[in-house]
């Protein structure tokens, strides 16, 4: 099979390892930068440029779109779906991972656990809205942040106050969100392929901190994971409608809580702390789906 892999890195660790794990099992692998590409958008034979040539024969394409790329990387994936071109993940489950308030409210529809959480533009009432998610400590969060970016955890009620003004004046978009206090400051990144948590590790956060983003210095441990974690993980990223997901969840009192669901996660981390070929799993999942994808479009 010919695979593209969306990257605007080639040195990327996970982009390196997607095509390594590409060529080991005998397929063509091209890394495609979506910011350099540019398409025709027409009713009979849509097609994408790069470099003055047109990409075609890709039987597969693994999209590894950074945040800040979001809407142009989409857009790029979006015109490779209408060239019948199977995509690991498709663009509208992307879009709908990275809107945070989104996947929130698509968690809540589907019962899904997760801390109790706020959102507001400009509350006429600060202090109802720290007393909806229980009181201080209380995390907020920045829509827009990501790998820990934009979170701070207020541990009093005048902090929490005058983070949320703060922001506020800022005409930042921010969540609220319980602190959830016996995860001692550790999350477990589930990472699903298909609808199976195929590997799992704990991230702890480093000392005095309490993101557990291994870009924060968080460090990474194997895990076992029970039955309801699992099952909890398979449903987070089915309601994203992703196939490959990195999903993030707290242990609680009551329960397993997401807190993100991540379409374009991380490889190194978690093949690090499990020691599993998680870029190979990856390419075996397309060697399955693609090409009954591929009949299913001819049959319509």
């Amino acid at each position: 099979m010919k695979i593209g892999i969306l990257s605007q890195d080639a040195n990327l660790y996970s982009t390196r390892r997607l095509h390594e794990a590409c060529q080991q099992r005998g397929h063509e692998a091209v890394i495609i930068n979506a910011l350099r590409c540019y398409m025709n958008i027409n009713s009979v034979q849509p097609s994408i440029h790069f470099e003055g040539t047109d990409l075609i024969g890709f039987d597969a394409i693994i999209p590894r779109i950074g945040s800040d790329i979001t809407f142009y990387g989409c857009a790029v994936l979006r015109q490779f779906e209408m060239m019948d071109v199977f995509a690991v993940n498709q663009s509208i489950a992307i879009s709908r991972s990275r809107d945070k308030l989104r996947s929130l409210q698509l968690l809540s529809r589907q019962g899904v656990g997760m801390p109790i959480t706020g959102f507001a533009s400009k509350p006429d009432d600060v202090l109802d809205l720290i007393k909806m998610v229980g009181g201080a400590p209380l995390v907020i969060k920045l829509l827009e942040g990501t790998q820990g970016i934009g979170v701070v955890l207020a541990e009093t009620q005048k902090a929490a106050e005058s983070v949320i003004e703060a922001f506020m004046g800022l005409k930042a978009h921010i969540m609220v969100q319980e602190y959830i206090e016996e995860a001692g400051g550790a999350d477990i990144r589930c990472f699903v392929i298909g609808d199976k948590v195929i590997a799992s590790m704990k991230r702890q956060a480093a000392e005095g901190e309490f993101r557990s983003n291994l870009h924060r210095g968080g460090s990474a441990s194997l895990i076992k994971i029970t039955p309801e974690e699992r099952k909890t993980a398979i449903a987070a990223a089915k309601a994203m409608g992703l196939s490959v997901a990195g999903v993030d969840l707290l242990r609680s009192k009551r329960g397993p809580l997401i807190m993100e669901v991540n379409s374009s996660p991380g490889l190194e981390g978690i093949e690090t702390a499990t020691g599993k070929d998680i870029a190979g799993m990856i390419i075996e999942y397309i060697e399955k789906n693609a090409e009954k994808s591929r009949r299913n479009l001819q049959n319509q």
